[in-house]
């Protein structure tokens, strides 16, 4: 079945203005791109319920497109924190497959919808109030490291996101500066999206009521959609995030993710 023009229209635009977003704050582009996936597949008959879970698992696979064009971009500019990519890929690769493989496909809709909101909103806060860490506080060991990138993994799979709404907050917590944390963010979302999108075309192999071209929880019209365009942009995103100052890159990423919060919010009441 062709896709309809109006369709891609929607898709192009929404990977242009994620892939900037990614590249600017460094959070994979998925806290935008959940919300409008799952709205244009409710105007396309996909239950609510179904509709967040393929939006959160179509985004997800997108990340694996725009962390490459993203990182690219941050590495040469030396801002991407590569000891701590290593330390907390294992955590998040075991977190993410726990997540996506397993507690993802028993949630509810509705209940997705507010653990999105609730966790979003949660980062906002962090960043809004740009609270200072502890001068002494530092990264902390490997077990910690590895206990940080199972948490981060697992919400990144049940909301969709490229993990930078924990990754940045707990790296400023860490006495990490705000440009390394975002482009070290950008790094890691590139191993949460792998892990969490095997887990979800694994998990979705059974389902029924999917809409045309779909692969288990995946849309792929809107993955190849969204993924040529916003690697196009990530690069762009990159480097207006090294020209803003540090107040100002910490509010623009909070107000998003506020306005973000509220509407998934709002659908997941809608949803109960």
């Amino acid at each position: 079945m062709p896709i309809e023009p109006l369709l891609i229209l929607e898709l192009a635009l929404l990977g242009l203005a994620t892939g900037f977003l990614a590249g600017l704050l460094g959070i994979g582009g998925g806290m935008i791109m959940v919300p409008f996936i799952s709205a244009m597949l409710d105007a396309r008959g996909v239950a609510p319920g179904l509709a967040v879970k393929m939006a959160i698992a179509t985004s997800m696979a997108t990340i694996i497109f725009t962390s490459i064009s993203s990182v690219r971009a941050h590495h040469k500019k030396g801002a991407v924190r590569w000891d701590i990519v290593k330390r907390l890929a294992p955590g998040i690769v075991l977190g993410a497959m726990v997540a996506s493989l397993g507690v993802f496909a028993l949630l509810k809709g509705a209940l997705l919808y507010f653990c999105f909101a609730a966790f979003v909103m949660f980062s906002a806060s962090q960043m809004f109030l740009d609270r200072k860490p502890a001068p002494s506080r530092q990264i902390p060991g490997t077990a910690g490291m590895v206990g940080a990138g199972g948490v981060i993994g697992f919400l990144s799979g049940l909301v969709g996101a490229g993990g930078g709404f924990v990754s940045v907050p707990f790296m400023t917590w860490c006495n990490v500066a705000i440009h390394n944390a975002v482009a070290t963010s950008a790094a890691l979302g590139f191993p949460i999206a792998v892990a969490n999108v095997a887990g979800y075309i694994v998990a979705g192999q059974s389902l029924t009521g999917l809409p045309p071209q779909s692969f288990g929880y995946l849309w792929l019209p809107a993955l190849v959609v969204i993924a040529c365009c916003s690697v196009l942009m990530a690069p762009l995103g990159a480097k207006a995030a090294h020209a803003l100052p540090v107040k100002k890159l910490k509010r623009v990423f909070a107000c998003v993710l506020i306005v973000l919060a509220v509407y998934m919010a709002y659908k997941g009441i809608l949803a109960v």
